[in-house]
């Protein structure tokens, strides 16, 4: 199964290419959430100097649904993105008020909370409950995409067809570190442009080499 090849190939990889990241040192669902939304559409070494001082300033949940948008704006600004002060507020009163502070285990709760969509709530299942779910956002769409030779268009992270392969893909024990391992892969290896692949560990079995050797 082509599946069981892409895990044990990714895990062989990732042991000696590991990015080490201050959210990867946690179990902590709501670490993960503030990551995850810090992440979207910003590099992660962008990303961490940030995440740390927001983390040190607003360490749980209850410390954020209290925050002043203005001072939680200070911290994330540095991203680019202004509204993502106000955006984290509104997801940890969510979480205070529905949840009762906790952040729920499953993907139906996960999806209710604002700003948590498929690819988040996903991340959260794997990386802290280590829980058998998909996960798939534009990097690891655009890496099944092509070594399956799929030419599938458009946003493709959305596609029925991608979802039941990262259905397949995700039966494993080692859900969290499969995540991770995709997340390196596409951005080390399997790159939007220019994709490194005389050294990608799958290349033996990929669409996208043999139509561009």
């Amino acid at each position: 199964m082509v599946e069981k090849y892409i895990r044990r190939k990714l895990f062989m990889w990732h042991n000696d290419n590991y990015r080490d990241f201050p959210w990867r040192h946690t179990k902590d669902p709501y670490r993960i959430m503030i990551a995850e939304f810090m992440l979207h559409r910003t590099k992660a070494e962008q990303v961490e100097p940030v995440y740390q001082d927001f983390i040190r300033k607003y360490p749980d949940v209850d410390s954020l649904a209290g925050a002043n948008p203005v001072e939680t704006n200070k911290v994330t600004r540095r991203l680019g993105l202004h509204w993502r002060g106000k955006h984290f507020i509104n997801a940890a009163i969510f979480i205070k008020d529905r949840f009762r502070g906790r952040i729920p285990d499953s993907r139906d709760e996960l999806l209710s909370i604002p700003g948590i969509g498929e690819y988040v709530a996903g991340a959260i299942l794997t990386v802290i409950f280590n829980k058998k779910e998909w996960v798939v956002d534009s990097n690891i769409a655009r890496f099944l995409n092509r070594f399956l030779g799929l030419n599938l268009s458009g946003e493709i992270r959305r596609k029925r067809e991608l979802i039941e392969i990262s259905k397949s893909l995700y039966q494993t024990t080692r859900s969290g570190y499969l995540t991770f391992a995709l997340l390196d892969f596409s951005s080390l290896v399997c790159k939007p442009v220019k994709p490194v692949c005389d050294y990608c560990i799958l290349k033996m079995k990929c669409n996208y080499r043999k139509r561009h050797l």
